[in-house]
């Protein structure tokens, strides 16, 4: 199990500050991309660096949602490692069977 307030620090990036600073991004990459002169790109350059560093999306950890696992996540399923093969052995993930040879 992971600490609670790794857990809470990424929930509130999350939140707060991706959702909230990501159509803000949005507006700044496209005029960056329309803007022709080199001025006008430095100048929303310097606008998109006085963003916070915690709204860059990349800055996110995925984390399991039953233990908060950061490490041996699985996308497909949301979880960690050690909860697919605990779900996996108790039959609650339909399709996963136990490989053998």
């Amino acid at each position: 199990m992971a600490k609670k307030n790794m857990i809470e620090r990424e929930r509130k990036k999350r939140q707060c500050l991706v959702i909230k600073y990501g159509k803000k991004r949005t507006e700044i990459k496209e005029s960056i991309k329309a803007s022709t002169s080199f001025q006008e790109k430095l100048a929303f350059y310097g606008k998109f660096q006085t963003l916070p560093r915690n709204s860059f999306p990349s800055r996110l950890r995925n984390r399991c949602w039953m233990t908060g696992r950061s490490r041996g996540y699985y996308r497909s399923f949301g979880i960690s490692r050690h909860v697919l093969r605990e779900m996996a052995h108790s039959c609650l993930l339909p399709g996963v069977t136990k490989s053998s040879w």
